[in-house]
């Protein structure tokens, strides 16, 4: 089968299930580790998640430039080979920016785009709903919305979303993260068909499929990606006893990635798994030395 025709078939049930939003790996020097991201690369197959998700909020994509934007996006597909989904992190705050980059963006080997919420502009919600209007037009594959308020500082409301999830059918999911159960629920009530509703939350996922979700774009996984996919499988399928298991027994080293700054906690635990370097580019620092203790500790146990 070519690459073109396995992106096309894997297109069909993106959104369910685990995927990772993949750290960028750099070299003490602040230089892109390629060697690295193949290795985590690797470690997630293995691990048999679903997809992965490139040049997010994990991949330190704001530190990035647009040619190792470009560099990273293509050593993933090469290294990948059509054995996984890629999505692509493109979004921004400047609407026209972001539709000129998916048009002049060469998207072979992706299977569809994550287009997080506008940042510090503040927009209302016919402003969000323009903007990914814009978006959804220009986007010539699937695309996934991102909904993080603690990061943005803007809700996309369940009314936006449900909104251009019924006005264009390219927008095929959201990765919701506002935390925000009503609003969720509302989205997964009154949703389209196939419109996938996909946990931003690591710690809040296995509630979030027990409300009808489809999954989850984790962090966590890109260092436990077999308890943390097979925890999400579980509770598609409604083992809940099983999932419940998998998801506690995750809980504590999943609290520690996040007590000092995400991705530094998970670039730590990559560091001590062996598969890549802790180093993280400014403003992100890596983590205090209580946090990192803690978390060596609880790793030993896991």
């Amino acid at each position: 089968m070519s690459l073109k025709n396995a992106i096309k078939d894997q297109s069909s049930t993106l959104g369910k299930g685990t995927g990772v939003a993949i750290v960028t790996p750099f070299h003490k020097d602040g230089s892109v580790d390629f060697k690295s991201l193949k290795n985590v690369v690797e470690h997630l197959i293995k691990g048999k998640v679903e997809y992965i998700v490139a040049l997010g909020t994990t991949g330190e994509s704001v530190t990035l430039n647009k040619e190792e934007k470009l560099a990273v996006t293509q050593h993933l597909i090469s290294v990948v080979k059509g054995r996984l989904p890629i999505v692509l992190g493109i979004g921004g705050n400047n609407t026209t920016e972001v539709v000129h980059s998916l048009e002049k963006t060469n998207l072979t080997g992706i299977a569809a785009i994550l287009s997080v919420c506008p940042a510090y502009n503040r927009p209302n919600q016919e402003g969000l709903y323009q903007h990914f209007k814009a978006v959804a037009k220009a986007s010539p594959l699937p695309v996934i919305l991102y909904n993080v308020p603690s990061r943005t500082s803007c809700n996309i409301t369940d009314e936006t979303t449900l909104r251009l999830a019924h006005d264009y059918k390219n927008i095929i999911g959201i990765k919701e993260a506002s935390g925000n159960f009503a609003q969720v629920m509302n989205i997964i009530k009154n949703r389209p068909k196939n419109f996938k509703v996909i946990s931003g939350d690591d710690l809040i996922t296995l509630p979030l499929i027990a409300s009808g979700g489809d999954g989850v774009i984790s962090v966590v996984a890109n260092a436990y990606p077999k308890d943390f996919s097979e925890m999400t499988r579980q509770a598609l399928s409604g083992n809940y006893n099983e999932a419940r298991r998998l998801h506690y027994k995750l809980t504590t080293i999943t609290n520690l990635l996040f007590a000092d700054g995400s991705p530094a906690g998970v670039k730590a635990a990559l560091e001590i798994l062996g598969i890549c370097k802790a180093h993280v580019r400014l403003p992100l620092v890596n983590i205090n030395k209580k946090v990192h203790s803690a978390l060596a500790e609880e790793m030993k146990k896991y």
